[in-house]
């Protein structure tokens, strides 16, 4: 059943706005918050990188400004200044298709603080930035935050993992009680709760279950690393997959950079991002990142959450993460809007207990290796562990076969052990058979 944002209660400009951004239908996410949001209710909102997520608060909170009001009204506090960024163009794009006149600043570290004091002597409608620098324009007196009517908590998660959460404590402790609050995250980790149970009351809890594991959407390859180097098995895998843009994770800036350099070495496009980088630099990756300029793109999780950049055809991971969520978030960069898409992971031993608990989730992993220049299909990365059990198993009903001495012998034993091979024997010929028959 097709739904459309004409049954919502939006105004007119609204309606024009979302025409305009070429958005025919809301997505589900979209579709359960916006009508919440519209009577500004607060809400946790639970959903996976590529739904629509930014979207579905920003139009809400968009038709719900009064443009003829001179103060701060909203604010969306995001982790990382490349998150703050992303929001506050898709804030802009808004901002130029409306008929009101809406204003907004972006309010993030790394930037000339006094110049940003003397813009915000004219109250922007609409605040994007991070908690720190936030704070400080609140503590200050350069934000009134007793204006604001509707506070959005970004990648709330990241929040926690960064630290940050207690300047977001702190920003919403300095405004009236009724404030909409709308958090959004992809996980809510027990970091979070404490912090949720403070600040919203009977909060609406919307979850959306993630499809980017959807087999026709993305297919998951697993390559064994064995003693290779990451950038050599990155070359032979694209040669053969000829990606457009290509996101490479490892887990650590180190890695970031050096894997970048091996790669930049063997002639390839390639971007590094990491939380190692400084502002200006990182302004100008981010820059270059949106133009296109790289076709791979080497990154850690921290500094990829911040980053959407449209048309990833592929994700590699050259070092598998820690835990099944960062796998999901790294895959959902790519197979999105309906296209296909593909992720390459190259495992190690100590990576396997992660892998069986991905399949557990219900994620089908193909197993590959590139040899001679082509994918070969190779044996399931667990086929010597299932063969173990298998033989383990069979081995305990052979001994449940085995005639038991009512006197013992000299030599009994032996005669035991022999007899339990040779039923063992006929056992392994009898499922043979049956094996061949299908």
């Amino acid at each position: 059943m097709k739904r459309y944002f004409q049954s919502y209660d939006l105004q007119n400009n609204t309606l024009n706005v979302i025409e305009q951004l070429k958005f025919k239908h809301p997505t589900e996410i979209q579709h359960r918050v916006i009508p919440h949001a519209l009577k500004m209710k607060s809400i946790i909102g639970q959903s996976q990188t590529g739904t629509g997520k930014t979207h579905a608060y920003l139009i809400p909170m968009f038709d719900r400004v009064n443009s003829e009001q001179d103060d701060v009204q909203k604010i969306i506090i995001a982790p990382t200044r490349e998150l703050a960024m992303q929001i506050f163009e898709e804030v802009k794009k808004v901002i130029s298709f409306s008929n009101e006149k809406w204003t907004a600043k972006l309010v993030i570290g790394g930037t000339d603080k006094q110049r940003l004091q003397q813009k915000l002597q004219n109250p922007p409608h609409i605040i994007v930035g991070t908690p720190g620098r936030i704070l400080d324009f609140i503590e200050e007196g350069t934000i009134n935050a007793s204006t604001v009517n509707s506070v959005v908590v970004d990648e709330a998660d990241l929040l926690i993992d960064l630290g940050l959460i207690e300047e977001v404590d702190q920003i919403l402790s300095r405004m009236y009680e009724e404030v909409q609050i709308m958090v959004y995250s992809a996980t809510i980790p027990k970091g979070l709760q404490p912090f949720l149970k403070k600040y919203l009351t009977a909060p609406e809890h919307i979850q959306i279950e993630e499809d980017v594991l959807s087999p026709e959407q993305l297919e998951h390859r697993l390559v064994p690393l064995r003693h290779r180097q990451q950038a050599d098995l990155i070359v032979e895998a694209s040669k053969l997959i000829n990606p457009y843009i290509a996101l490479v994770f490892v887990n650590k800036k180190e890695h970031a950079d050096a894997l970048a350099e091996q790669l930049l070495d063997k002639g390839l496009e390639v971007g590094v991002v990491h939380g190692g980088l400084k502002p200006r630099e990182r302004k100008r990756v981010l820059k270059e990142l949106r133009s296109l300029r790289y076709e791979y793109i080497v990154a850690t999780d921290l500094a990829a959450r911040g980053i959407d950049i449209p048309g990833i055809s592929h994700v590699f991971n050259a070092e598998m993460p820690h835990d099944v969520d960062t796998y999901i978030h790294r895959v959902g960069r790519t197979a999105r809007a309906g296209l296909e898409g593909t992720a390459v992971s190259f495992y190690q031993d100590k990576d396997l207990t992660l892998i069986e608990s991905l399949e557990s989730r219900g994620i089908e992993f193909f197993n590959y290796d590139i040899k001679k220049g082509e994918w070969v299909q190779v044996k399931k990365w667990n086929e010597r562990k299932q063969r173990q059990k298998a033989d383990h198993e069979l081995e305990s009903e052979a001994w449940k076969k085995v005639k038991k001495q009512k006197k013992v012998k000299p030599g009994y034993k032996k005669k035991m052990q022999n007899e339990k091979d040779q039923i063992k024997k006929q056992m392994k010929q009898k499922q043979s058979k049956k094996g061949k028959r299908r």
